[in-house]
């Protein structure tokens, strides 16, 4: 926080430099066009000019630090020391050639390790997984992949680069360096809204790596979903009397979207709907805390800026290529236990998808387990509960 509030600091006083240093200039040039040179004023000009140069080179410093500086915070007993085998790690690797950054957390590095993969495609959930979920870390060694063209990976690959593919082979070979690290045969893995249809891929494809998967906020069929979605918003717009943004919807017209403006057009009705769950008196602990996440030590300044871009411009370039998936075609039937985490008031990922490919899914074990006080984030909604699921699912998988 202290460097955010520096580089703001530092950016206020450049652009008002930077004016000066404009208005100067245009001064300078009037006078020349009108042969009145003035002497003081070319060395005002120069002062003006040192000074923008030198905060403009402080700026660059404190970002610079800032992305050094980054840590995740260390593990903390009831006694306030740090256990003896705790892990609490920021680490870059290197991911079929692209460098990439994760974060590693737990109470023990003995203990199985918990793949998490966040939504997006784009978000980065590195600080708000370690609030919500820190009860995870006594049992598991928590793993944060900020995948590419998120967060502290953004410039991992250009967006529009980025294929379904890369995060699959991606995914994969972070899975063989946790296998490596910590001498495990296979790990778990829990994938959340985008990150839940990634972890499908994953298992299907390589099913001798994982022992179990849990998918939270499921999606199922990506088109389908933005359909539905998009037709709930006009529905609740139209009872609300949201007369202008059942106007902006229907002038957007119905997804799928293609183009630049993928982000902007599935937002509008994407934030209605979260805004809509938000406001339902059954939902616990409603929403993302962005402040709180953003300005987590996890991330240096750049990082912070990145966490917005990844959201905005990962996904501009990344879901137009989901639209042809659908699990319940192309995943149906695969070699790892699969469980699916549900928020009863979700109408982001619609849970009648989730059921039916529940139904249709030929897997080792599976099921379904409702959260009645939630939305589509039942890990933030109910954490307590999502821990207590987490443990009880994957505890008869430790021997698999």
């Amino acid at each position: 926080m202290l460097y955010t509030v520096i580089f703001l600091v530092l950016t206020v006083l450049g652009v008002i430099s930077f004016a000066g240093v404009m208005f100067l200039l245009v001064c300078r040039i009037l006078g020349q066009i009108r042969k009145r040179t003035d002497s003081r004023q070319r060395v005002r000009l120069k002062r003006a000019a040192l000074i923008f140069a030198v905060l403009v080179v402080l700026n660059l410093g404190v970002i610079t630090i800032s992305q050094l500086t980054a840590f995740t915070p260390p593990i903390i007993d009831e006694s306030g020391n740090i256990p003896a085998n705790s892990i609490a790690e920021l680490a870059e690797l290197e991911l079929n050639g692209t460098r990439q950054w994760i974060s590693l957390r737990g109470w023990d590095k003995s203990k199985p390790v918990l793949l998490f993969l966040a939504g997006g495609p784009g978000g980065t959930q590195m600080a708000a997984v370690r609030h919500e979920l820190a009860e995870l870390e006594k049992h598991f060694v928590v793993v944060n992949w900020d995948q590419p063209g998120s967060g502290k990976s953004y410039y991992a690959e250009k967006t529009r680069d980025i294929t379904v593919d890369t995060y699959i082979r991606d995914g994969h070979a972070l899975t063989e360096y946790l296998k490596e690290r910590f001498s495990q045969e296979k790990i778990y893995l829990m994938g959340e809204s985008w990150g839940s249809a990634l972890g499908i891929f994953l298992v299907d494809e390589y099913p001798r790596s994982y022992h179990a998967f849990i998918g939270t906020g499921q999606m199922i069929d990506f088109e389908e979903t933005e359909r539905m979605d998009y037709a709930k918003a006009i529905e609740i717009a139209e009872s609300n009397g949201d007369t202008d943004l059942v106007k902006k919807l229907r002038a957007n017209g119905e997804p799928p979207y293609y183009g630049r403006d993928v982000t902007w057009k599935s937002a509008l009705y994407l934030n209605y709907l979260s805004a809509y769950m938000a406001s339902r008196p059954g939902i616990r602990n409603p929403g993302y805390n962005t402040f709180r996440d953003v300005g987590s030590s996890e991330y240096g300044l750049l990082d912070k800026i990145n966490f917005f871009r990844g959201i905005i411009n990962t996904f501009n370039d990344v879901y137009q290529q989901l639209y042809d998936i659908d699990l319940r075609r192309d995943h149906a039937k695969l070699e790892v236990p699969v469980y699916f985490f549900l928020g009863r008031y979700d109408v982001n990922a619609p849970t009648v998808l989730a059921e039916e490919y529940e139904r249709l899914l030929d897997a080792p074990d599976k099921g379904i387990v409702w959260f009645e006080h939630s939305g589509h984030n039942p890990w933030i909604n109910e954490p307590e509960k999502f821990v207590r699921e987490v443990l009880s699912c994957f505890s008869q998988r430790r021997a698999g």
